[in-house]
């Protein structure tokens, strides 16, 4: 497929993206779409809590579970007071954050009812204790090169909007989005199915993989464009 029809489908999903999320049903904005985000993400640790005191399942894996999706939820809500992301400012209107909240946010609520819950998969008990370690190892370093990556990137456009090609961004050109990939990858290896990762791999090339083509198009306006590109990867380093 020649590039330019590529790019100008990839440009057709985020125009349908955004019009979903931000404007669907038309009607006031009120709410930021931070806030629609802020509530899944915030709420997250009582879910999980929730689900675990109703269906009586205090599992290792469910309090593991527990412990870092809940505790995502809480460092979002911190990075999101420190320096919060600016393309998350914007009003939506009452449709559009139900429908962000129901096929985008609320999907990943499903991994724990999954984990925990005997009424959907009865025979699922998660992952096992070296899975659960690497688990632990992935949450935490996806974590922190996230909000590294995310903190970085907002103070230094806030003095200068400028192609960032140092720090987080020297060797990969979407930190960000490898921090967000290792933290949800995380979650779907404790679950141990493979429905979570459908919904992960959906949410990678519809949302993350459509928002890195535009960024990159983006960020083709720089000078400094087409070296940074070529030293640099898009997810991982370039090793050769």
């Amino acid at each position: 497929m020649p590039n330019s029809h590529f790019h100008k489908i990839v440009k057709a999903i985020a125009q349908l993206t955004y019009y979903l999320s931000h404007d669907f049903l038309g009607g006031p904005k009120h709410l930021k779409f931070a806030h629609v985000i802020n509530f899944q993400k915030g709420l997250t640790g009582l879910w999980v809590l929730g689900l675990m005191v109703y269906f009586q399942n205090y599992s290792i894996q469910s309090w593991i579970y527990l412990a870092l999706h809940g505790s995502y939820g809480v460092c979002w809500l911190i990075k999101d007071l420190a320096f919060p992301d600016q393309n998350w400012q914007k009003k939506v209107t009452y449709g559009g954050a139900l429908l962000a909240i129901t096929f985008v946010l609320g999907p990943y609520w499903l991994f724990s009812f999954i984990l925990i819950s005997p009424t959907l998969l009865p025979d699922i008990t998660g992952a096992s204790l070296p899975w659960l370690a690497v688990a632990i190892a992935t949450h935490t370093i996806g974590l922190s090169v996230m909000m590294a990556a995310d903190a970085q990137k907002y103070f230094v456009l806030e003095t200068k909007k400028e192609l960032i090609t140092n720090g987080m961004f020297k060797h990969i050109r979407h930190p960000n989005y490898l921090g967000e990939i290792m933290i949800y990858g995380s979650y779907a290896v404790i679950v141990w199915h493979w429905l979570p990762w459908v919904i992960l791999f959906s949410i990678w090339t519809l949302i993350f993989g459509v928002n890195i083509v535009m960024k990159e198009q983006s960020m083709a306006r720089y000078d400094k464009w087409k070296e940074y590109k070529t030293r640099s990867g898009l997810l991982l380093p370039k090793f050769f």
